[in-house]
């Protein structure tokens, strides 16, 4: 039976040559090279401990013998087993999976958080023996291919009701050629938005484009759009895919993801929380700028978005708490010293109230701590109040309403023609008695 030495095959493997620029090819080129290598060893040492446990046999037989198995099916051929290992009975877990303790058991397990773009979701993959830290970069299997992700937490315990199964493990920390992968394909991605809004005018479609990402071993490009409705870019996509002869997917995403992507700063004056810190949007109510006394003017609680900005969270359950037991404004109070009055105003945060008391005939404002106060009367809601003002309070509740069912649709995932299509069969129905009233 003829053999390949592992001498014909390191010399043929060094006369391969590589050409081009394609880093991926290249690393593709040298594993296969690696893996002819590999087997050639094995199969070298497979046949030595043959031939050393085995007689030489006659020359017919060794014919017989070679007929015979050539029209066998090959054996398997193990790797050779390296110093220091021994060989286990165990089967080898592949796809760098390790399976994780049950959901409902209290065990932990050992991770690490990643992220893959700014703000993004943190992801937990298991270290292996790697040894890394906060900020350095790896490379990790995803369900989008090979990615290059940032650590953004220390190895850590946590448990195993957080970890979702499969945990992928940690493939290496990334080298000197992954940094300047990563670097072409951040440059890449500028060329293919370029192309890609070329293409856009040239279809004539109603969409706008917001960014080009590219996956870290090129398998993929994705371009994030957004659009009013739905938007047909099937040839789009056909001549996308014959420019970058690759897989081109497009994803619509909403106006506030549209602002995480881009950026900017706030009304405050620092970077947008979504672009710097905030990983998921959080959903936001009406209530919450009336629990902090905010001005209802849907231009002065809503973001660069357009919706109503997400720091209205951060100290809602603190106002919540603190607003719990402080009066309303117009409310009847009395105060620890027996005097009486309505509520003017309050301090949330001091946690104090200002009446309006009559002393010897005057009118004074004293101010009491909530707790040296006693709610005698509620102000009925609504009263003391003129038409116009009532007016003009419905118009923003409305503009605030609207916002936030629109918050709402872009939370669950819904796109603004679904809501339009529960109307049609209404216009329809009307169409149809006003036909039959014109009939008759």
């Amino acid at each position: 039976m003829d053999t390949i030495k592992y001498t014909e095959i390191k010399a043929e493997s060094s006369r391969i040559e590589i050409h081009g620029d394609n880093a991926d090819v290249i690393d593709v080129a040298r594993a296969e090279v690696r893996k002819v290598e590999i087997v050639a060893v094995a199969q070298a040492e497979a046949i030595a401990m043959k031939e050393a446990e085995e007689p030489a046999a006659e020359p017919e037989e060794s014919a017989a013998a070679e007929k015979s198995a050539a029209e066998e099916e090959p054996a398997a051929v193990e790797e050779p087993v390296t110093e220091g290992e021994t060989a286990s009975e165990e089967p080898a877990k592949d796809n760098g999976e390790r399976v994780i303790p049950a959901v409902d058991s209290d065990e932990t397990v050992h991770v690490i958080g990643v992220r893959f773009r700014t703000a993004g979701k943190v992801y937990f993959f298991d270290p292996g023996e790697w040894e890394v830290r906060h900020g350095c970069h790896v490379i990790v299997e995803t369900a989008r291919g090979i990615e290059y992700g940032t650590v953004v937490g220390l190895p850590m315990d946590v448990k195993a009701s957080k970890v979702t199964q499969p945990l992928k493990e940690v493939i290496r920390v990334a080298t000197f050629e992954d940094n300047e992968i990563e670097r072409r394909n951040r440059a890449k991605e500028k060329e293919a938005y370029r192309i890609c809004q070329e293409k856009i005018q040239a279809h004539g479609l109603d969409m706008k484009l917001i960014n080009a990402e590219y996956t870290f071993d090129n398998s993929k490009v994705l371009f994030y759009f957004t659009a009013d409705g739905r938007v047909d870019f099937r040839d789009l996509v056909k001549d996308l895919a014959s420019v970058f002869r690759t897989r081109i997917e497009l994803r619509q995403i909403g106006v506030r993801d549209e602002t995480k992507i881009l950026g900017g700063y706030g009304i405050c004056g620092r970077p947008l929380c979504c672009h710097t810190w905030m990983s998921d949007f959080i959903p936001v109510s009406i209530k919450m700028a009336k629990e902090q006394n905010l001005s209802l003017n849907p231009g002065k609680i809503s973001g660069v978005c357009g919706r109503l900005m997400c720091c209205l969270k951060n100290e809602a359950d603190t106002y919540e708490e603190l607003n719990r037991n402080l009066p309303k404004v117009g409310d009847e109070v009395q105060g620890n010293d027996g005097l009486s009055g309505q509520v003017e105003s309050v301090n949330v945060l001091r946690q104090t109230v200002r009446i309006l008391v009559e002393v010897d005939d005057e009118k004074e404002f004293h101010e009491y701590h909530v707790k040296d106060l006693t709610i005698l009367r509620r102000r009925r809601r609504g009263g003391n109040r003129t038409r116009k003002d009532n007016a003009m309070d419905t118009r923003e509740a409305q503009e605030l309403e609207k916002l936030e069912n629109q918050e709402r649709q872009e939370t669950r995932g819904d796109n603004k023609n679904r809501g339009n299509k529960n109307n049609k069969p209404n216009r329809n129905k009307n169409r149809r008695r006003q036909e039959n009233n014109n009939a008759q």
